[in-house]
């Protein structure tokens, strides 16, 4: 874990803002199943405008990396988390080549290095 410190000030306080990166490779099992979600999704979203809808239905249909994009909902990972505020959110997904095996796979790379 690391911590971020503002050095503005005299004192060592903690700064503010702080930026959680996450990185998720998830196996697609059923992408009907994940497309038909995806579309639920879009249909049930009453502030999109219909325009926009047509576009995303069009965009989860023809690419599984968007369906999931449409699923997945970062406000929702801390949303009521005592004591923070969303201040800002971007996320892509896109499609990867994946080995379990391989060097940069690896998620706890430099972990070891560090205790």
């Amino acid at each position: 874990m690391t911590t971020e410190y503002d050095s503005s000030g005299t004192d060592e306080t903690p700064a503010r803002y702080i930026r959680l990166q996450v990185d998720l490779v998830m196996e697609i099992t059923d992408s009907e199943e994940l497309t038909r979600a995806a579309v639920e999704q879009i249909d049930g979203d009453e502030f999109m405008p219909e325009d926009e809808r047509a576009h995303a239905r069009d965009a989860v249909q023809r690419d599984e990396a968007e369906a999931l994009a449409y699923l997945i909902d970062p406000f929702g990972l801390v949303n009521g988390v005592s004591g923070i505020e969303l201040v800002q959110a971007s996320w892509s997904s896109a499609h990867t080549e994946y080995d379990p095996d391989a060097d940069d796979w690896d998620l706890y790379e430099g972990e070891m290095d560090e205790e």
